[in-house]
């Protein structure tokens, strides 16, 4: 292991050690306010490791123009986060506005988001390493999304367990979350647990950046911008206080799961999810959101008839035959319409560009599978899902076919089908097995 990497891994197991500290500081004593975590934030390591992990999500530059291979290749990493360390430490630190852009929903409208300089990146991820495990101390087994060794797959697993007795699903949709988020109660929960006055005014900082949006700027009085890195733990905050109601008064209407804003409650009957969208409703009264009525719902899951979408899952109760003619119905998820129309692009996004046609197919194959084995490790959760992505892997064959011909300056688009499975076939991931 060389200078470097050593460098590194002793920065990583000192950001894990102090994480474990926070952490059990905080379940220890779930009343205690910390007031030394300023310090922490701009300790060289944490720096150090802070800067690591933004380089490994890479990502575009924000409104200073300033991008992370800049930083590696001309400005230099040291120079980068020496100069951020004395900003920090000097209480010189002023964060710049965030860069709005927008990217597509799946009901064809867009969702912006907000995307902070590389500098504001570091500075939010160092803040996230100290302060996360206090939070995380509070946080509700309910909670899947943005949180520490949890995934939308443990979510779906507890609603693959609920439904063995649940058979009604509030399906809920917050109208807007991160752009209602009420900015002034959000600082209350964060003061519950954080007494530093310098840790609490660089939050502030943030929440009150500004957006840049075609050459303007404006400063919304609510919200966290999407995109920034603290921003799914400020979320995270706010909505445990719903989290914490429920778990401690309506646990018995139903079971309740929730992946960032995106939340379900499974119940045993019609009344308990009738009063559940009661209780759900004057919860977020308290907290100045509201429900998008437009896209939550009631579902019932006696049978196949009806399901929800979840997490680019839609879940829903197959059936299954037994001996003596016995129907069953069990949970199961399976892409829903748009994540299969999502795969479809991205496929054919990869596979279409003319100027890829230097490359061999083989080449084409293995940078395409990447993709594919994220595909599968997402999707393919249970045996359902196996005849959705079969027709994936049926399209991943059309496109390399178009691709072959086309390489040949065949006429034919669609032919050689068979020719191309048994060059590439061997190759190739399959998301159906």
């Amino acid at each position: 292991m060389n200078a470097k990497k050593m460098a590194n891994y002793t920065n990583k197991v000192k950001a894990q050690e102090l994480w474990k500290t926070l952490y059990l500081c905080a379940k220890e004593n779930t009343s205690r306010r910390f007031h030394a975590l300023y310090d922490k934030i701009y300790r060289p390591d944490i720096l150090w490791e802070a800067w690591q992990r933004v380089k490994r999500k890479k990502g575009s530059g924000g409104v200073d123009g300033q991008s992370i291979v800049n930083i590696v290749e001309e400005y230099g990493e040291k120079k980068f986060l020496n100069e951020l360390y004395l900003e920090l430490k000097e209480n010189r630190y002023h964060p710049n506005p965030v860069l709005r852009t927008y990217i597509p929903k799946d009901d064809g409208k867009k969702r912006p988001l907000g995307i902070p300089t590389i500098k504001d990146r570091v500075a939010q991820m160092a803040t996230k390493m100290v302060i996360e495990p206090i939070f995380e101390a509070d946080f509700h087994d309910c909670s899947f999304g943005f949180r520490p060794k949890r995934n939308a797959h443990q979510a779906m697993a507890k609603i693959r367990k609920a439904s063995k007795k649940c058979f009604w699903v509030v399906d809920v949709d917050i109208q807007g979350y991160f752009d209602n988020i009420n900015q002034d109660k959000l600082m209350k929960l964060v003061e519950q647990r954080i007494s530093d006055r310098r840790v609490l005014k660089l939050i502030r900082k943030w929440l009150k950046a500004g957006i840049m949006e075609e050459g303007k700027i404006r400063n919304p009085i609510s919200g966290t911008p999407q995109g920034g890195v603290i921003s799914p733990l400020l979320a995270n905050i706010y909505l445990n206080t719903m989290d914490k109601i429920w778990e401690k008064r309506f646990n018995h209407l139903g079971e309740l799961v929730r992946y960032a804003d995106d939340f379900v409650i499974m119940c045993n009957t019609k009344q308990h999810a009738l009063k559940s969208i009661k209780v759900i409703q004057a919860i977020m009264g308290k907290l100045d959101l509201s429900i998008n009525r437009d896209k939550s719902r009631l579902v019932h899951l006696w049978d196949d008839i009806e399901g929800f979408d979840f997490l680019g899952f839609h879940n829903r109760k197959f059936p299954i035959r037994r001996k003596g003619g016995y129907t069953l119905f069990v949970m199961s998820h399976i892409p829903k319409k748009n994540a299969m129309k999502k795969m479809r692009a991205k496929i054919k996004a990869y596979t279409e560009p003319r100027a890829k046609l230097y490359m061999d197919i083989h080449d084409l194959v293995i940078g395409l599978n990447k993709k594919l084995q994220g595909f599968k490790n997402y999707y393919l959760i249970s045996l359902n899902a196996k005849k959705w992505l079969n027709r994936i892997d049926w399209y991943v064959l059309e496109r390399l076919t178009l691709f072959y011909n086309k390489k040949r300056n065949s006429r034919m688009k669609h032919g050689n089908l068979i020719d191309v499975r048994k060059e590439i076939g061997h190759l190739l991931v399959k998301l159906a097995s």
